[in-house]
């Protein structure tokens, strides 16, 4: 598998860390009712063919999303085109930079499906990935300039099931999400990688194997988002509902803290202190799940944001800044429209409000 590193890969440098000049014209704040962001206009929107009226929109004209990660600066992120194997750097108001470009095999749910930034990317640019390639699923990292390296590879690959996600925990270890490959049995057989969430000590290693399976019994692989207080969220579906669960700090694995019978394709997540974040693919809309402060547990149903507004939502990711960025997926998962498939900036959803728009 090769990547292609273009003339945009110079946002690698230190430019990428630091505000953008002239800065982009749109910023999001102040108090929402449910899912209804609020905008400040510094100068008209630009029009355009991709530029969507909608302010909450970052970038338009996008192929199927896979993951997204919210750059240091707060005002741009990295997200992957899932068929494509594109990873682009997007900023409100500008067109998208083609940062790397990695070889996939895009079928069934699999390609270029999460990214992760390294703890040290102000100093190091370390880009990692998940991708599915011709005879199996992996991580592999991208540097400023160079080949990709393989970190982890041997992750089984099936008809479906390929999707993963990738996270750092705040210790610095990468932790991995793996889907199931399509095979229920291959998820709980200890000797397989495939189903499982993973712990990886040494990402900086070619070639590395787990160091530990942190949860096994993974079904098609959702999202995995690290909390403030060191636990991971995770999201997944079975084949009898779509199911929220969570790796506390100490290791001890809660299954199923929410589930949905109903099976509304959980995708990515996001986490704050007191709330997680859900994109429902086939529902079109973000759940918020409140997490009790004291307890630390889900005891009210999620309330419901966005409902129908963008269609088909599947990466989730929190910025420096607490804004939410958020992508569709509607040309795989739903109708697509003229801007379609696009990246999104809402404010913090407060799970107390309850209700959908």
């Amino acid at each position: 598998m090769t990547a292609i590193l273009l003339t945009g890969c110079a946002r690698f440098d230190d430019s990428t860390t630091s505000p953008f000049e002239p800065p982009p014209t749109q910023a999001l704040g102040g108090e929402v009712g449910p899912g209804t962001p609020t905008t400040t206009s510094k100068a008209p929107r630009p029009t355009g063919p991709c530029i969507d009226p909608d302010e909450a929109v970052v970038v338009s004209c996008l192929d199927t999303t896979g993951g997204i990660v919210v750059l240091p600066d707060a005002g741009s992120a990295l997200v992957t085109e899932r068929r494509t194997g594109r990873i682009l750097q997007v900023t409100a108001d500008r067109k998208p930079v083609e940062v790397a470009k990695l070889n996939v095999d895009a079928t069934g749910d699999g390609g270029l499906t999460d990214i992760a930034l390294s703890p040290h990317y102000d100093e190091d640019k370390l880009i990692y990935a998940y991708v599915t390639t011709g005879s199996d699923n992996r991580i592999v990292r991208l540097a400023p300039g160079d080949e990709p390296k393989p970190i982890l590879v041997g992750i089984p690959k099936g008809p479906d099931g390929n999707a993963g996600a990738i996270d750092f925990a705040p210790n610095g270890d990468l932790i991995v999400l793996t889907g199931d490959s399509g095979s229920p049995a291959a998820a709980a057989d200890p000797n397989s990688r495939a189903g499982k969430v993973l712990r990886i000590t040494d990402p900086q290693t070619t070639g590395a194997s787990p160091s530990s399976i942190l949860m096994s019994g993974v079904g098609r692989a959702g999202g995995l988002c690290p909390d403030p207080q060191g636990n991971i969220w995770v999201t997944d579906r079975t084949e009898t509902e779509d199911r929220l669960s969570k790796v506390t700090s100490d290791g001890t694995v809660l299954n199923s803290v929410w589930t949905w019978p109903d099976k509304p394709g959980v995708a990515g997540c996001a986490a704050a202190a007191d709330a997680i974040v859900v994109s429902l693919e086939f529902a079109k809309a973000l759940a918020v799940v409140r997490v009790e402060a004291s307890t630390g547990t889900v005891s009210t149903a999620p309330s419901i944001a966005l409902q129908q507004r963008y269609g088909a939502l599947h990466g989730a990711a929190t910025g420096p800044d607490g804004l939410i960025w958020i992508t569709t997926a509607n040309k795989t998962s739903g109708t697509p429209g003229p801007f379609d498939d696009r990246v999104i900036r809402i404010p913090p959803q407060s799970p107390a409000g309850g209700g959908s728009d």
